[in-house]
């Protein structure tokens, strides 16, 4: 029996096919036209007109609203229309779009049910050479010179206010409730990796509502402050989406047994015309 739920999130109608021949729910986001088939953001209770700054987690918000008691007793996963779940390390050298069916998470293997939740392996974001982030940042070495020469300074923190925007995650996390405040801050200041590209995998909704209840009411007071008609550049307005990403590594690191597991990538936009 399929242990697992993967909803697939895409851009393109014309995605149905293949997602469903490989076992997977077709998600439609963004303004084309999606047959009936497809999952949406659009229906129920929804902030389907906040996806430009959103992106993926529209649709979280539409199952926190609408769906979250039909996903009962199976693991619940997400993945993205060119980046997907791998049962192999390093399958990126060799998939093509005739091998990815084979290559892709289709059951949560045995050895892995005593874990809550899955998420992808860590990025590291210490690990640039120094030019590189100089040419992203050079006000900031500037003012900390230090980060130049150690890069365990180059923290979680450090990167986002590289990549979006100066004291943005400070104010963010200035805003949350006190059961997480301390925590994720000590969180951004102290790691130098996360668990990238808002995918991950969880055990049951009754934990995904635990973190659906952390997140939005958090999100939402963060549009207080950044707003969203003067968000310029994909850093910022997306900054919503990047936001959740680093929180959601840091809540499943706290709140869950959690293990990873390595992604591939491969658009399939490049095959399905």
């Amino acid at each position: 029996m399929k242990n697992l739920i993967m909803f697939s999130l895409t851009l393109e109608p014309n995605h149905y096919d293949f997602i469903k021949d490989i076992g997977y729910v077709p998600v439609g986001l963004g303004d084309k036209h999606f047959n009936n088939e497809f999952f949406s953001d659009k229906t129920g209770l929804n902030i389907s007109q906040k996806n430009k700054n959103y992106g993926e987690y529209t649709f979280h918000y539409w199952i926190w609203k609408n769906y979250l008691n039909e996903l009962d007793n199976k693991w619940i996963g997400f993945c993205q229309y060119r980046k997907f779940w791998s049962t192999k390390k390093n399958a990126n050298k060799s998939v093509t779009f005739n091998t990815i069916k084979d290559k892709i998470l289709k059951q949560i293997p045995s050895e892995l049910e005593s874990y809550e939740s899955i998420l992808v392996e860590p990025m590291f974001v210490n690990n640039w050479k120094t030019m590189k982030f100089i040419k992203k940042g050079l006000k900031i070495f500037i003012q900390k010179p230090l980060l130049l020469f150690d890069k365990r300074k180059r923290n979680l923190n450090f990167h986002f206010d590289l990549m979006h925007g100066k004291n943005n995650l400070n104010k963010a996390i200035d805003l949350l409730g006190e059961s997480n405040k301390y925590d994720f801050k000590n969180f951004v200041n102290k790691k130098v990796s996360f668990n990238p590209q808002n995918m991950f995998i969880c055990k049951s909704n009754i934990i995904l509502k635990k973190y659906y209840d952390d997140l939005f009411p958090w999100l939402e007071k963060c549009e207080k402050i950044f707003g969203f008609e003067n968000l310029k550049g994909y850093g910022k307005i997306r900054i919503y989406g990047f936001l959740a990403e680093r929180f959601m590594s840091y809540w499943f690191q706290k709140n869950t047994n959690y293990t990873t597991m390595p992604i591939l990538f491969h658009d399939i936009r490049n095959d399905i015309r």
